[in-house]
């Protein structure tokens, strides 16, 4: 898929974890997925069809789903003007992101590689 395919579109899932290890001990022997470490806070899996992560930070047992967005701020305004409201914002190697809360108080998360 192109980005413009991707745009605005579930991408990625993140769950927080309180051991990493016995997290992708667990993964891995139930459904077999696969990982790339990025230190010791983030690990990256692959199950064959999606992508996502595990890390250290948040409310354990909270997943985060993430959607790809070409125009970020774009989107952020639409968030906001929809009702939400941003909660934080954030580089990685790779992009940037903000996650925000909805009206119904669910936190989502909206990245690029722009």
């Amino acid at each position: 898929m192109t980005q413009a395919e991707h745009d605005r579109r579930i991408d990625y899932v993140e769950f927080t974890v309180g051991d990493m290890e016995s997290a992708k001990e667990f993964y891995a022997k139930v459904f077999g997925w696969k990982f790339t470490d990025y230190g010791p806070d983030y690990t990256a899996f692959e199950d064959g069809r999606l992508t996502g992560g595990f890390h250290r930070r948040g409310v354990v047992g909270s997943p985060l789903v993430i959607i790809y967005a070409v125009d970020l701020a774009a989107v952020e305004r639409s968030v906001t003007e929809a009702g939400g409201t941003v909660v934080e914002r954030h580089e990685f190697p790779g992009g940037r992101r903000f996650h925000f809360r909805d009206p119904s108080g669910n936190i989502l998360a909206v990245w690029t590689d722009r």
